[in-house]
């Protein structure tokens, strides 16, 4: 494993968002250069950047249009490298957002794929040989070019499928794994993964990682095959380079295909959506972190636990506060809740991210849809920065600003979120430092898991030390032979231990070491 990812903590940025350093309302380049110190105070060390690549922007730059160069909205390739130049000299890892599964429509591949004519990338993307053919559950697309036939999209209309090839080819049109055109789409994803790899990137969030091969099996031996020989590939020349997967299957991202993480990611109904975000029971927030009705950790533990022994002497399982596609935290739980959960993220094993903005508690913001974010948008609004204009986030007149800044008295700022010692954002900070001295919260520390029973608190080991949640309104007590010797070393809330009783206020967290 990557010996840097031991103590990564990853910071989450959304460009759009993030910081206007030239008062147009987007954020840019040149602004995330301008708070890099403020990461670093925080005590993060790596970077994830969403997609800053040109684009059309229907799909909020997840619709690219030429990989190897960025957006003007958010500055020059040259700014881009200066930012990689920039927080290496701080410390800081830079890891990009690739987009392997599909281009925009607007990519000069595409143009070209669209032709009657036959060239060479007319195999570069998913084309059936007649209009009305269409399977494998996907939608296909027609009558927009000249080219007979339909092409499958990946995502959204404007996202036509890259072909890496079907595991069983069924159809004339459907080709191999193996078949020249199929690796030439593999060689082009290569060259661009390299071309920002020799610019200074320290590697990749990769996007839909599982969606290259289409009509894959349930193990996605196809996909898998493919990544293997990708990574394997750039590894060679960059070991350092890193990959984590957005696949929620750490058996097949990391076991399976050679990724370095795989995120657990929020499914409806699964092990981590149990923890923050569980809204399905009607009238009820059944959420482990919810205080008045949570308080079942089985829910998360039984998928989380699979996951963590198989994977954890390759590679990380990594848990996220919130991410771009996801609710924020902040919609369903208080901020004495939150402070219990993040302290319980943050000290879990493998690598943790941080979306920007949640350290500070911002909102989830009831919006119209922009770029195709839908019910996301709400996530990606601006940064509340401190209680100037728009929120510190840009000198533009509102009417400018790419999202709504959260414009209520007490919506929070970073500002007051560092003068107040008793705010979310000094907890988020105490923990990342633990991460950065403390042995015992390495990424691939030991883990064991003490009690985990619902109803009872979550107790568990990291190396040396004993951590202990109670996120409900109620005290819980638990014999705990393991406290023998062992010190209160950080804690949340009001939490005793005599001998080997420890008591557990409501709404508390503790590590002993």
């Amino acid at each position: 494993m990557i010996d840097w990812l031991k103590k990564a903590v990853f910071y989450e940025i959304y460009p759009q968002t993030f910081y206007d350093s030239n008062d147009d309302g987007i954020g840019d380049f040149e602004g995330i250069i301008r708070k890099l110190d403020y990461i670093r105070e925080l005590g993060a060390n790596a970077l994830w950047i969403n997609p800053c690549y040109d684009s059309p922007f229907k799909d909020a730059g997840y619709d690219v249009r030429d990989y190897k160069n960025v957006a003007a909205r958010y500055g020059t390739n040259d700014d881009l490298m200066r930012l990689f130049q920039v927080a290496h000299e701080k410390g800081i890892k830079v890891l990009l957002d690739l987009v392997p599964g599909h281009t925009s429509e607007e990519h000069p591949w595409f143009v070209e794929s669209s032709k009657a004519e036959l060239n060479e990338y007319s195999g570069r993307y998913i084309w059936t040989d007649n209009w009305c053919r269409g399977i494998e559950g996907r939608p296909y697309i027609g009558g927009e070019c000249e080219r007979d036939g339909t092409y499958m999209l990946n995502f959204f209309k404007c996202q036509p499928a890259l072909n890496y090839g079907f595991l069983n080819p069924k159809e004339s049109w459907q080709k191999g794994i193996d078949d020249p055109d199929c690796l030439k789409t593999r060689e082009a994803m290569k060259d661009i993964i390299r071309f920002w790899l020799s610019k200074g990137c320290d590697g990749f969030r990769v996007d839909m990682a599982d969606s290259l091969v289409k009509n894959d099996d349930e193990n996605k031996s196809g996909t898998c095959a493919v990544w293997r020989d990708i990574l394997s590939s750039v590894k060679k020349d960059y070991p350092e380079a890193v990959f984590v997967a957005e696949w929620n299957n750490t058996d097949q991202a990391i076991m399976s295909a050679g990724f370095d993480m795989d995120f657990f990611l929020n499914w409806t109904g699964n092990g981590y959506n149990a923890l923050l975000r569980d809204y399905e029971t009607p009238g009820e927030d059944c959420s482990y972190f919810k205080s008045s009705t949570g308080g079942d950790i089985t829910r998360f533990l039984d998928e989380y636990l699979p996951r963590w022994e198989k994977a954890k002497d390759t590679g990380y399982t990594s848990l996220i506060t919130c991410n771009h596609d996801t609710p924020r935290p902040r919609k369903n739980l208080t901020i004495p809740e939150l402070k219990v959960a993040y302290a319980t993220l943050f000290t879990l094993p493998g690598v943790p991210f941080l979306y920007y903005g949640d350290e500070i508690g911002m909102r989830y913001l009831d919006l119209k849809t922009k770029e195709g974010g839908y019910t996301r948008t709400g996530s990606r609004t601006p940064m509340q920065w401190n209680d100037g204009e728009n929120k510190g986030f840009s000198g533009a007149s509102k009417d400018m600003l790419y999202l709504p800044i959260d414009d209520a008295e007490d919506a929070p700022t970073v500002e007051d979120a560092m003068a107040d010692k008793d705010s979310i954002y000094h907890v988020v900070k105490e923990l990342f430092e633990f991460r950065k001295t403390q042995e015992d919260f390495n990424a691939d520390s030991a883990f064991t898991v003490l009690v985990g029973e619902k109803d009872e608190p979550f107790v568990y080991t990291r190396g040396n030390a004993i951590c202990a949640v109670n996120p409900v309104n109620s005290d819980k007590t638990v014999k705990l032979k393991e406290l023998a010797g062992k010190e209160l070393f950080y804690v949340i809330g009001n939490v005793k231990a005599d001998g080997e009783n420890l008591f557990m206020g409501k709404g508390s967290f503790a590590i002993f070491n």
